[in-house]
């Protein structure tokens, strides 16, 4: 029985990164002599086993056969006769396909070291082509690794792939997996340029996609890019600024309503905003995206124009802004939703450095609006007039809209845009 390190933990040594786990191949072994070893079965479709110490993983050797569409089509055969060879060649990139025995030797069948000093993904073999799992996969680790180039025949694969419907076959909780952890890499928009480039990402996010086809137009009037394309800057900046997943997930969500053919003038804007809602929570229902991405996502989509007014917007524009997004109950999804607004803001050209005082002005309004005690004005209206209850939530608000107004020291009044 000889033990192997592979993968990852390979990769990221020779690439000079820390190594956060270590995952291992077993050459000639079988499952019972793993159990008198005192390893821990984990594996359900093929087996792998935990260190009795240190709980990192052990598979067994093993090869596959693809047996039906999608990335669940797979008969796995693990032996004591399959060799590391052959293990290694059913492996997705040939920077993931390098083994290293116990004193440190690279076994390195396939050409990976060559693919890392080139900075290139290449596919193994053909039987990349029988996962497509892979393709999200390959874009995920374009946005780690940002400097990395797809191969062309690697890129060709891939959108034979997508041609044959493979990426259809998906199931949305892996979709989901795959895009969310790509999402908190350093340059999540790399993910989206490689998915966009083999076509995998109008089969998976047609609403998304279609944005590269919409013009990007300045307060200048003047063009620069594509709707999408500004999105991929906000979402790096998002990335930049260390935004968490919900906030990623809702930037490029947001103006996903641009491309549609609705009235011109301060119309169009609403009529952006409630299909940008509409086209967002079908994508949510579609790949399943959890309550907290979903919830903010629809939220900054419907609340962008208002956040964008927040310099303009008296008292009580702004607390009811605050009740319709539950801030009082909910603060931070509300300071998440403005850093929505700052990474879309930011990633207009000029912007970069720029502060985002709309952000400010609305935090400084939730923090004067929360100091409001609603509990106390509760109970004076209680004891005061026992039998009227219901004047009780109208006097919170008129409360937090004072609390605002002395924040906002207001001394004229600005115009109410809604």
């Amino acid at each position: 029985m000889k033990t192997f390190v592979v993968g990852g933990a390979v990769r990221d040594r020779l690439l000079g990164l820390p190594v956060q786990d270590r995952d291992h191949v077993v050459i000639g072994a079988t499952p019972e002599q793993m159990l008198a070893q005192g390893f821990r079965p984990v594996g359900k479709d093929f087996p792998v086993f935990l260190h009795p110490r240190t709980s990192e993983e052990y598979a067994l050797a093993r090869t596959e056969r693809k047996t039906a569409p999608g990335y669940k089509g797979f008969h796995f055969h693990a032996a004591p006769d399959v060799t590391l060879e052959e293990d290694l060649v059913r492996r997705d990139l040939t920077i993931n396909a390098i083994a290293q025995t116990e004193d440190g030797t690279l076994i390195d069948p396939f050409g990976g070291q060559r693919d890392l000093a080139a900075r290139v993904f290449r596919h193994v073999s053909d039987a990349f082509a029988e996962d497509p799992v892979r393709i999200l996969r390959l874009a995920r680790f374009a946005a780690r690794f940002a400097d990395f180039t797809v191969a062309p025949e690697t890129g060709a694969l891939m959108q034979s792939m997508v041609a044959a419907g493979e990426v259809d076959a998906l199931v949305p909780e892996r979709v989901w997996q795959e895009l969310s952890r790509g999402l908190m890499e350093q340059h999540p928009s790399r993910m989206f340029e490689v998915l966009r480039q083999c076509g995998a990402l109008a089969r998976l996010l047609p609403e998304l996609d279609s944005l590269w086809n919409v013009p990007q137009v300045q307060a200048t009037h003047q063009a620069r890019g594509s709707v999408g394309m500004h999105a991929m800057r906000a979402l790096d900046m998002a990335a930049r600024l260390g935004r968490p997943l919900p906030v990623r997930f809702a930037v490029p969500m947001l103006d996903l309503g641009r491309g549609a053919q609705t009235p011109s003038d301060g119309a169009r804007e609403h009529a952006d905003a409630a299909r940008s809602v509409a086209l967002a929570d079908g994508i949510c229902h579609r790949l399943k995206i959890p309550n907290d991405c979903r919830d903010l996502a629809l939220m900054s989509a419907r609340e962008q124009d208002t956040v964008a007014q927040a310099l303009a917007l008296r008292a009580n524009t702004v607390v009811r802004l605050l009740e319709r997004c539950d801030a009082f109950r909910k603060p931070q999804r509300f300071i998440d939703m403005l850093d929505v607004a700052e990474c879309v803001q930011r990633a207009r050209a000029g912007n970069e450095s720029q502060p985002f005082t709309e952000k400010s002005r609305l935090e400084a309004a939730l923090h004067a609006a929360r100091g409001v005690d609603a509990g106390a004005i509760a109970a004076s209206i209680r004891e005061r007039h026992p039998d009227q209850p219901a004047q009780i939530p109208g006097a919170i608000h008129a409360a937090r809209i004072a609390a605002v107004a002395i924040c906002f020291q207001e001394t004229t009044e600005p115009q109410d845009f809604l």
